[in-house]
């Protein structure tokens, strides 16, 4: 089949193709719902194969562009929605001057002639910082679509295109575009009560069930590096941490056009404050800064020092050193070469020093990785790594969208790790060697501690995975 009969199939069955579509509301209410939580409201969003708007309109877009290669489709989608913009365009072909936040490319991928050429011409209404949304089947349900099909109970399609999540990341890659992250959703695509809350609430989100759900979802970024350097806050939280405060200065290579730190230091009883102010005067050729949190715990200490801090980039060192000082140009590399959008310290992989982490804190740190990895649809080994490291405007967005979760997290380590996948930034993880402190006792409670972790995580599952 070419693609003029690919065209002509959907123009001559336009009216069939929409009753269909009310016929399966369920579905595609089911994809509205999943986009406006994925894509945040007040963006600019492009909608690729947009048919009668109804999805763009859903994400409550500043600024919304549908397209569809099908003129009546278009007509239709104006007179419905006359605040959005469409127009009649072969997503093969896009001639647009604009760029826009989010793309949707919703069950488009499996009727395209060309998928990687229609990844090709979004370079052309894509910035740095735009994130696609895909939407396909999952194509082990190719044999149940086709009985549908025949059965009357879905539109027919000329041709499908049964592609897997690996064909669609190849095609990416090599037209330069990354996955942030994908996931399944919706095991049964008709709406039953009871069973619906069962199987596609419930069911559908656990591991390796999940695989067998029907839709897939894909988050894509563009990847893109430019040759430059970024001035850098590094932000040191410290309680109790006297001895190891002229270390911080000392063993941290310098990196990026302009360098300071931030010590904020949170009631210590030790005279950890003094000896920040010591530090400060004996290395004046440092633009070291020294401040006192007002309100309690590291999460509070570190959102006080990020409203302070003046680099581009934001980074968190503990202060007991136990991840390197060392290690920090390579959380900076990473971030400046574009590898991810929030970096992440792992310290899971290297054999440890003794007395460094002990057994049950290691057991602890392994589960919420698994937990993590499952909730957030990204790879995470290491959640309670204290170094993390992304841009200042990165974190704006997630402090804009806090309230989603609230301030629940005394610590600070989910808020941002939750926060940042709220906002689909990529997370990328450095592996350190994690060494035993040189001064001090750890203000971790194993158990205490422990359990309000656990609280934390389902809570933020509940928000994001189980909704």
């Amino acid at each position: 089949m070419r693609k003029e009969d690919i065209k002509n199939f959907y123009s001559k069955n336009i009216d069939r193709r929409f009753r269909k579509k009310r016929q399966n509301r369920f579905y595609h209410r089911q994809i509205e719902k999943n986009l406006a939580f994925l894509i945040p409201e007040g963006k600019k969003v492009l909608e690729l194969g947009c048919g009668d708007g109804k999805l763009l309109r859903a994400v409550k877009p500043s600024h919304g562009v549908g397209i569809d290669f099908i003129g009546e489709t278009v007509e239709r989608a104006r007179q419905q929605y006359p605040e959005l913009t469409f127009y009649e365009m072969d997503a093969e072909n896009l001639q647009l001057d604009e760029k826009f936040d989010y793309i949707i490319i919703s069950d488009l991928v499996g009727v395209l002639w060309d998928v990687q050429k229609m990844f090709q011409e979004l370079k052309k209404v894509a910035h740095p910082e735009t994130r696609l949304v895909l939407t396909f089947y999952n194509n082990i349900w190719e044999p149940f679509i086709k009985i549908a099909e025949w059965l009357g109970l879905k539109r027919r399609q000329p041709v499908h295109n049964w592609l897997t999540l690996n064909d669609i990341e190849n095609i990416m890659e090599l037209e330069d575009f990354q996955v942030v992250k994908s996931f399944n959703k919706l095991l049964i695509p008709k709406y039953i009560p009871v069973l619906n809350s069962l199987f596609n609430v419930f069911l559908a989100n656990l591991p390796l069930i999940n695989h067998l759900a029907l839709t897939r979802y894909i988050i894509g970024r563009a990847e893109y590096a430019p040759e430059k350097e970024y001035s850098v806050s590094v932000v040191v939280p410290a309680r109790n941490e006297k001895g190891n405060i002229e270390n911080a200065i000392l063993r941290t290579p310098s990196f990026g056009n302009h360098q300071e730190f931030i010590f904020m230091e949170g009631h210590s009883s030790d005279g950890t404050y003094e000896e920040m102010q010591r530090v400060q005067e004996k290395y004046s050729s440092y633009d070291i800064k020294v401040y006192r949190q007002t309100g309690k715990g590291k999460g509070n200490a570190v959102r006080e020092a990020f409203e302070k801090a003046g680099g581009e980039i934001l980074m968190i060192l503990d202060a007991d050193l136990t991840t390197p000082p060392e290690d920090m140009s390579k959380f900076y590399e990473a971030l400046k070469r574009n590898k991810g959008e929030f970096i992440n310290g792992c310290r899971l992989v290297y054999p440890m020093e003794k007395q460094a982490m002990r057994f049950l804190n290691q057991l602890g740190n392994r589960f919420f990785g698994v937990f993590f990895t499952h909730v957030l649809d990204q790879r995470i080994k290491d959640t309670l790594c204290g170094t993390k490291v992304l841009f200042r405007h990165d974190y704006e967005k997630i402090k804009a969208n806090r309230s989603y979760f609230g301030n629940f997290d005394p610590f600070g380590d989910f808020d941002l790790l939750f926060g940042a996948a709220k906002q689909n930034l990529k997370i990328t993880e450095i592996i350190v060697r994690y060494r035993s402190r040189e001064y001090g006792e750890t203000q971790i409670s194993r158990f205490r501690h422990g359990f309000l972790l656990l609280r934390m995580s389902f809570f933020a599952a509940r928000k994001i995975k189980f909704k």
